[in-house]
């Protein structure tokens, strides 16, 4: 990098130019915007199929639109680990066939980096243990969200249900991410129909079509759910925010996730979180999220429902993670390392 100019990072994410309904779209979205809000950093985003003068590459996706910048020599490379070869079953149709391959092609990717960046310690070990990526080349860096724009007041959430047409005196229940086998929709609709003086939200549908997993289970546990149940399908981004103001608490039962945004963002809006209880959230949420098995979630979400102190309780969990995954705290550190690359560029 040469002194007296600003250090210039083209970052890109191919979701720019194809589907947005996904977490990864949403992580990229966060960090960009951290990272423009800063005076020491120009920051270019996409410009794909062409040679950009920069000093970093930060890439989020590893499709063919990345291949021309993870190649590119003259700037050092950063990618974000958001997917590892576990994240694709249950998500894209026939994943477990051509899951060798996938890795192996992962595998090619991650270590043409000069730094990896793991969302969550899991993913750092799988990188290092599993694709082959030397441990000084990884580095974790949990995805973060600006927590100022989804803080929300007592008038936020009322406005919020008048816009959404709940009625204020509802308890809601809501989930973000797409409708997939992976996300456990079936325990979703299993609690609809076992609460149904509760209303269920879903946020999310099958952005990737056909190419979803099981898409014809999914397409019929939509049109069947039970009338407390609602799936919103793809919506922008303002309106998933939207839902979250409106909600009571949040509901993630997945049984695979890295370091999801939308835990992030029910954590800014202030909700309890109820999740699965994962070892990737071991390091990241910890006892800050109420974790539950298959058969814990309905006493959880009875117990929220029942109890202001536990609601209250929960909601002082989401606080602390509110403060942990800000995205300022992430863009700080971010930059540090683009400039210890980009000083030490052959």
């Amino acid at each position: 990098m040469r002194s007296g100019r600003s250090l210039v990072v083209n970052m890109a994410s191919e979701s720019d130019i194809s589907v947005q309904g996904h977490g990864v779209h949403t992580a990229y979205v966060e960090l960009a915007g951290a990272l423009e809000r800063r005076d020491d950093v120009t920051l270019v985003r996409g410009a794909y199929g062409e040679r950009v003068e920069c000093d970093v590459y930060h890439l989020h996706t590893m499709g063919s639109a990345m291949w021309r910048k993870v190649l590119d020599r003259r700037a050092r490379t950063v990618v974000s680990a958001h997917v590892i070869p576990d994240s694709l079953v249950g998500s894209i149709r026939g994943a477990r066939h051509w899951a060798p391959l996938a890795r192996a092609y992962m595998r090619w990717f991650y270590r043409r980096a000069d730094k990896v960046l793991a969302v969550s310690g899991t993913v750092a070990r799988v990188l290092e243990h599993e694709l082959g990526v030397a441990g000084h080349r990884i580095e974790v860096l949990h995805n973060t969200v600006d927590m100022s724009a989804y803080r929300t007041t007592p008038e936020d959430r009322a406005a919020a249900r008048r816009h959404l047409g709940i009625a204020e005196d509802a308890f809601v229940v809501v989930g973000v991410g797409q409708v997939q086998p992976r996300k456990r929709l079936d325990v979703v609709d299993r609690l609809a129909r076992e609460h149904p003086d509760v209303s269920f939200v879903w946020v999310g549908g099958i952005p990737f079509r056909h190419l979803g997993a099981e898409h014809g289970a999914m397409r019929r546990l939509m049109d069947q759910a039970p009338d407390n149940l609602h799936y919103t399908d793809v919506v922008p981004h303002p309106e998933v925010r939207r839902h979250l103001q409106a909600a009571d608490v949040f509901l993630l039962p997945a049984e695979q996730e890295n370091h999801p945004m939308c835990i992030l963002e029910a954590a800014g809006v202030g909700l309890p979180v109820v999740a699965r209880d994962l070892r990737e959230y071991d390091d990241t949420f910890g006892d800050d999220v109420l974790r539950c098995d298959d058969d814990g979630f309905a006493h959880a979400l009875t117990r929220l429902r029942d109890d202001p102190q536990e609601r209250e309780r929960w909601r002082r969990g989401s606080a602390r993670i509110a403060e942990r995954f800000d995205s300022a705290t992430a863009a700080e550190r971010l930059v540090r390392l683009y400039r210890e690359l980009a000083t030490t560029r052959a």
